[in-house]
């Protein structure tokens, strides 16, 4: 499959590949990454293996998905970024997750603002949403600096959740 390439000043979002696999299994076995994903518990890398196929699968049903972000120049491993909608989602989100030995170093907002771009530009939508734990405020700060405000709490997938919307117009009024 061909996934577009996104690079920033710092940053390449790119597909990816079965290789990745032990950098990814070390990036969900990390406790402190898991802490407002999914069941919050790191997970195994038979696990993260299965996650990284529906990434790429997301990539293939709908043509947008999650990129693994590696840093430009060294291509170390940073995390993953993108967008999602998957079934039961209320709307195509803009979602990251960097590696905690790269928190604080404002690659979450380069690359998420990077996604959201290319979101609006090459899909077309109109509006983007992040669904975020209401504990995480690290994430809702990203959410702001990228141009989202904070818009409802909704329950998603059976967890109070707080949702960052934003709009096309919203976007590059925000950038300019």
């Amino acid at each position: 499959m061909d996934y577009p390439i996104i690079t920033t000043e710092r940053l390449r979002l790119r597909g990816w590949a079965e290789s990745d696999l032990d950098a990814f299994a070390n990036l969900n076995a990390n406790a402190d990454f898991m802490t407002y994903l999914g069941d919050r518990k790191p997970i195994d890398r038979a696990e993260s293996y299965r996650v990284m196929m529906m990434l790429v699968g997301h990539w293939a049903l709908k043509g947008y998905g999650l990129w693994l972000v590696e840093d430009r120049y060294s291509h170390e491993f940073i995390g993953r970024v993108g967008l999602l909608y998957p079934e039961g989602w209320p709307a195509l989100e803009v979602g990251w997750g960097i590696h905690p030995n790269h928190w604080g170093k404002g690659f979450a907002t380069e690359a998420g603002s990077a996604a959201a771009d290319w979101a609006f530009q090459s899909l077309g939508c109109e509006s983007l949403i992040s669904i975020i734990d209401p504990n995480n405020n690290a994430s809702k700060a990203v959410a702001v600096r990228i141009g989202e405000q904070y818009d409802h709490n909704e329950f998603v997938k059976d967890r109070d959740c707080e949702i960052f919307k934003m709009t096309k117009t919203d976007f590059y009024q925000h950038k300019a």
